[in-house]
């Protein structure tokens, strides 16, 4: 058994929704030289993981590569200016809107690492949380991080580690906005405990 990303082209941010219609629709194509200079590119970096369609890219891998290969083609549909969808995780990864320190990275439970992720897919990372996927982070490393965990104990580090009980995923969602966007209302909007 075998996973799949695949990468393309798009204007504009899209929905999970429209990402997984592209994908369902692109499996019926026919391997072909991609008319997109980008893709073909990224073809070329991922040997023997990424094969060439009109218009976008499938990049297959054993799930015991998944970590590694979908890391590195995260990174390189980012440097090429293309959107990728993981299918496996429902998860579109697109070019903006992105936090303010393009050192941000978001780490997951599940293995998932992407540097200056975009905040729909910040968003979107926090609804999976699970015993599966049982953390996600931001980190600035070296600075700061906020981190949450299933049942949505919100730890935020900035020298001192606080931590406090948030019971709502929108109020989560809203911390992580903050913090990558450069803010930090949510410090004041939560009761925190020291270590």
């Amino acid at each position: 058994m075998s996973v799949e990303l695949m990468v393309w082209r798009e204007s504009e941010p899209i929905t999970r929704e429209q990402a997984a219609a592209a994908y369902r629709a692109a499996r019926a194509d026919r391997p072909a030289e991609s008319e997109v200079a980008e893709v073909a590119a990224l073809v070329k970096e991922l040997p023997g993981h990424a094969v060439s369609y009109p218009g976008h890219a499938l990049i297959t891998m054993a799930p015991e590569e998944l970590d590694e290969v979908s890391n590195a083609a995260f990174a390189l549909a980012r440097q090429h200016g293309l959107v990728c969808y993981d299918p496996q995780r429902d998860l579109v990864h697109n070019l903006s809107p992105l936090g303010v320190d393009p050192a941000t990275q978001l780490h997951t439970g599940d293995g998932m690492m992407v540097v200056n992720p975009d905040l729909g897919l910040v968003r979107d990372v926090l609804g999976t949380l699970s015993p599966q996927n049982p953390f996600a982070v931001l980190v600035t490393f070296g600075h700061h991080f906020i981190q949450v965990s299933p049942g949505y104990e919100l730890e935020y580090k900035e020298g001192t580690l606080r931590t406090t009980l948030v019971t709502r995923l929108e109020e989560v969602r809203r911390a992580f906005d903050e913090y990558a966007r450069g803010e930090r209302g949510f410090l004041d909007r939560f009761e925190w405990t020291s270590d």
